[in-house]
């Protein structure tokens, strides 16, 4: 049997679980472009500047979602030519688990204690909410949408630790925005597993050397259908819709909205 290619994955070798959101269909007919908004897991390689696929990406801007601490930890490295917008969507949740992977990765059994007795899959959800409803969030994801709009600063290139949680709802808004309907936006967003589950299969094989149970952590470490959906079910309980989200939760004016759309479409 013939493995499937993903058409959004790039084979970078300095980043892991690149990807352009771009190729996808809207709920209208359009498409959206390629070669505007990548996503990828944390760029903190000393490669990175000179990573052949990242040069011809022409990458203007990277987003870095991470916290302080992360940032603190790991570095940032940027593709040559590119400038660096930090911004921390989960500044005001320093306690959360997501809100300290830069440390529990490299930890196995500090990870292990962190989410003892802890309803992992449910911290994960109320996570999702806080990414749609926090005012640190608020205020990053909008500055991300003005940041894509910027026709002098895309390409754009964004991302956090493993590209996944924060990095997967910028994703789904950019998509969303665009015109891609909810399926399409949720297939994005689970696409990333296969690339998270193999970066962290080395953390689990020590875990499970430790004595621990990798179960017990999976869902800390892959994105879920349903993480996503705690996301889009806050956004219709607190705004209404996807829309009033963008207006009333973002502050974007009508004019920027269909700014952001035209600059993600390849019809438009």
């Amino acid at each position: 049997m013939t493995d499937v290619v993903d058409p959004h994955a790039l084979p970078a070798t300095a980043v892991t679980n690149l990807r352009d959101l771009g190729g996808r269909p809207t709920a209208d007919g359009g498409t959206v472009a390629r070669g505007v908004a990548f996503r990828s897991a944390e760029l903190t390689s000393d490669g990175v500047p000179d990573d052949p696929v990242l040069t011809a990406l022409g990458v203007r801007t990277v987003v870095d979602l991470r916290t302080a601490a992360e940032r603190e930890a790991r570095p940032e490295r940027v593709p040559t030519g590119a400038r660096l917008v930090e911004l921390d969507v989960l500044a005001d949740l320093p306690g959360n688990a997501a809100a300290q992977a830069a440390t529990l990765l490299t930890r196995p059994a500090v990870l292990l204690e962190t989410l003892d007795g802890m309803d992992v899959a449910e911290q994960m959800r109320a996570t999702y909410r806080r990414l749609v409803s926090s005012p640190a969030a608020l205020a990053g994801y909008a500055t991300f949408a003005r940041t894509v709009i910027d026709a002098q600063g895309t390409p754009v290139l964004f991302h956090c630790t493993a590209g996944k949680d924060r990095t997967g709802w910028a994703a789904t808004v950019l998509l969303l925005a665009a015109g891609v309907d909810e399926d399409g936006a949720t297939d994005e967003f689970l696409a990333v597993n296969p690339a998270v589950r193999a970066t962290f299969a080395p953390l689990l094989a020590q875990l499970e050397a430790a004595g621990g149970d990798p179960a017990l952590v999976s869902p800390f470490l892959e994105v879920r259908e349903d993480y996503l959906r705690a996301a889009l079910d806050t956004v219709e309980a607190r705004f209404g819709s996807f829309d009033g989200y963008l207006a009333d939760g973002l502050g974007l004016t009508p004019l920027e909205v269909e700014a952001l759309r035209r600059t993600l479409r390849a019809d438009a």
